[in-house]
């Protein structure tokens, strides 16, 4: 990944977000330090959405886990017997 100052950023932007287009990150830096990344617009929205699912599962997992779904179906079904 290419590194960028800001001031430096600033100046050639245009030819970053080309860059960015083609596919390659570029990390802008502010005295040092990563404060941004320019990415494609895609990659950036795959990249999220991905994560997003990754949670969604997880929290999934982890319900599932919680559940007890024979004991629960069986209780239903005396339930509906009674």
């Amino acid at each position: 990944m290419t590194s960028v100052p800001l001031a430096e950023a600033k100046n050639r932007l245009s030819e970053l977000i080309s860059r960015a287009e083609a596919g390659e990150e570029i990390s802008v830096t502010r005295r040092g330090k990563a404060v941004a990344k320019l990415v494609a617009f895609d990659a950036a929205e795959t990249g999220a959405r991905r994560e997003r699912v990754t949670e969604a599962f997880g929290r999934l997992r982890a319900l599932r886990e919680q559940l007890d779904l024979e004991g629960d179906l069986k209780s239903i079904a005396r339930e509906g017997l009674d």
